[in-house]
């Protein structure tokens, strides 16, 4: 696989980032939303051979192709597991052309300074290498800001940072993703410290080094212009973070060059209950609908 054309496709490329990598507390209920309820499974292993079946049918409709999609979070266990035959990073590039990444992260820390960092990575060298090896292209890995608190902000930015330059280092692109709750009352302000965090960050790495940035649709648009522009940074993505796909797509348009890296946003009406027609056509409309976004701005 070749690392050069994954980071063309992804620098360069229309389209945008599905992100299919819902972890083990997620699970449930990604698979609730998708018409799977608690009593179809009786163990983990259960559950997360029906997502995997999910992901699979996402990834295998015609529409899910890199004409709109340039890449895909996976996680962990989708990586190790196969689509059609093949190991998913490799169908993804070869049959799909979409660029694998993988989520690292392994949850969450308790809240402290409105903020929330992550939880050690102990077995990240060794993941990053599998990663490598398997023909992933990047990897992501979320922290949560839930207020505007600099002392919190600045930590979070400065724990990313750290772990990416690690990433970094085994040959894969980090996606850094300091996602701020769209529901606090100080969303604006926490997005302001949050900006400069970044801008500090990003003009302290080597200029050999990039990194991606995946960031909460701000409420000013443009918010993230300088970051989109900054020679550091080889794209900018968008999470949803709650907002319907309709909402998320209306304010994505109003940034320029960011794309979209959508989870529930993606799967929004998808359901194990329809038909392949059906689901093939649903998300057609979803992906195409982002896609439209992605590329407005």
């Amino acid at each position: 696989m070749s690392n050069e054309a994954q980071a063309q496709k992804i620098s360069a490329g229309q389209g945008f980032i599905a992100a299919l990598d819902q972890s083990g507390g997620s699970t449930p209920k990604a698979l609730g939303l998708y018409g799977v309820t608690a009593d179809a499974y009786g163990s983990d292993a259960e559950m997360f051979d029906l997502i995997h079946g999910m992901r699979a049918r996402i990834a295998e409709a015609p529409a899910f192709s890199g004409d709109k999609v340039v890449g895909a979070i996976l996680f962990e266990m989708t990586m190790d597991r196969d689509i059609a035959g093949k190991p998913t990073p490799t169908y993804m590039w070869e049959e799909k052309g979409v660029v694998p990444f993988l989520k690292v992260d392994k949850g969450l820390e308790a809240e402290q300074n409105g903020c929330q960092l992550m939880k050690p990575m102990p077995e990240l060298d060794t993941l990053c290498e599998r990663a490598a090896a398997k023909g992933v292209f990047g990897t992501k890995m979320r922290s949560v800001i839930s207020a505007a608190n600099a002392d919190g902000i600045r930590a979070i930015v400065a724990q990313q940072f750290m772990v990416g330059e690690q990433i970094i280092s085994h040959g894969l692109m980090p996606i850094i993703e300091p996602e701020v709750t769209i529901s606090i009352a100080d969303k604006s302000e926490a997005e302001d410290i949050l900006l400069a965090e970044l801008t500090a960050a990003l003009d302290a790495l080597p200029a050999n080094q990039q990194v991606m940035l995946k960031l909460t649709l701000p409420n000013t648009a443009n918010q993230y212009k300088s970051l989109v522009d900054h020679p550091r940074v080889m794209k900018v993505v968008a999470l949803s973070g709650g907002y319907s796909r309709d909402d998320a797509n209306a304010k994505l348009s109003k940034n320029t060059g960011m794309i979209a890296s959508f989870s529930r946003a993606l799967t929004e009406g998808l359901s194990a209950q329809q038909s392949d027609a059906e689901f093939n056509d649903t998300i057609a409309g979803s992906i195409d609908s982002i896609y439209q976004a992605s590329i407005a701005g």
